[in-house]
């Protein structure tokens, strides 16, 4: 996440239209039959287990290696990871946006320096695609950046949570997708797996795809942004929670959808404290989710907070919660398959 310097600044499933169910919860509920699941909410089961804490572990520990440099923007050890990252798409057989022609869309160096990004290199994001089965031209994004603030005096920072975290866990919500699509349920709507660079220097990856968007943001319907969600804040030690900030910004319907899809999945403590435009950490402003909400796209922003190894060379894979990352993403996932699969587009009904 980008860091500014302001003083004060069983798995269960989704209700939804057209998507899962769960059993009965009211009061008599321990004494009900387990009821039968439709051939939607089995859908949706199958797809959801494929987020594994283990394989959220496996990449991880490769992205945030010490052979990556601490992935600073255009430098060598960024684009090692990317690379690794594109070979997981085609290993999957995820393709790219066929209008891009290839995973990646090159961020210019003259593009990030006119924006305060001194010297950086030319970069690039990473995009990977799964084309939908009804509604093609409408997208949904799920979102993460991959880079990270890199070497300093020779000690790498290895951003495992920041946002290593993120990244994985937008490369195993692609691959419960794509389990979905293989097994012919492949979502209504596209979805796009969007992994971004320059985050930490400014927001550059996003603001260059919302400035030359692959896809027309008039038909984006939504950005599920994920930055920072391996790791608790002294605030929360050991609970199941995640923040989630901009949810009813833009849309009243974003919210309670993610509301509802946590309800019906890990039911995590869903926490609400920096979900103001004007709260002092201005976190509304300080990810990539921030460059779709200037543009009208309705966001989520799934974030664990400011803990004691935020931007420190200590943010190592070793201190990742596996299991509560893979809570976290799998929440992210339902959200975006509700989305994805319900009949009417999200609203916009608020600015």
């Amino acid at each position: 996440m980008k860091k500014i310097l302001i003083p004060l600044f069983s798995v269960a499933v989704l209700v939804s239209c057209g998507t899962a169910h769960v059993a009965n919860d009211g009061p008599d509920s321990s004494q009900a039959l387990p009821k039968a699941l439709t051939k939607s909410e089995k859908e949706f089961q199958a797809a959801y287990q494929n987020i594994k804490h283990e394989d959220l572990k496996k990449n991880l520990y490769v992205i945030a290696s010490d052979e990556m440099e601490g992935r600073d923007t255009g430098s060598p050890g960024q684009k090692k990871a990317g690379e690794y990252m594109v070979k997981f798409y085609k290993d999957l057989g995820i393709s790219y946006p066929k209008a891009l022609g290839s995973y990646y869309q090159k961020v210019p160096t003259a593009y990030m320096k006119q924006r305060g990004g001194r010297n950086l290199p030319d970069s690039e994001n990473i995009l990977a695609f799964i084309e939908g089965t009804e509604k093609p031209e409408e997208i949904v994004v799920v979102s993460a950046h991959y880079d990270h603030v890199g070497t300093k005096n020779g000690v790498v920072y290895n951003g495992a949570d920041d946002d290593g975290s993120g990244t994985v866990a937008v490369m195993e919500i692609a691959k419960a997708f794509q389990s979905a699509k293989k097994a012919g349920n492949g979502p209504k709507r596209s979805i796009l797996f969007l992994h971004v660079t320059g985050e930490e220097h400014g927001l550059f990856g996003s603001e260059y795809y919302t400035d030359n968007p692959v896809f027309p943001l008039a038909n984006t319907v939504v950005d599920l942004n994920i930055d920072m969600i391996g790791r608790d804040d002294p605030e929360n030690r050991g609970k199941n929670y995640v923040y989630v900030i901009g949810s009813e910004m833009l849309s009243s319907e974003l919210k309670v959808i993610n509301e509802v899809a946590n309800k019906k999945t890990n039911n995590l403590e869903l926490n609400y404290r920096y979900d103001d435009p004007n709260d002092p950490e201005r976190l509304y402003y300080r990810s990539d989710h921030y460059n779709f909400a200037k543009n009208n796209v309705p966001v989520a922003f799934f974030f664990d907070g400011i803990h004691e190894d935020y931007h420190q060379p200590t943010d190592d894979v070793e201190k990742i919660d596996y299991l509560l990352l893979q809570k976290r993403a799998q929440l992210v996932f339902a959200t975006a398959w509700e989305i994805a699969n319900r009949t009417e587009r999200i609203v916009v009904d608020k600015k």
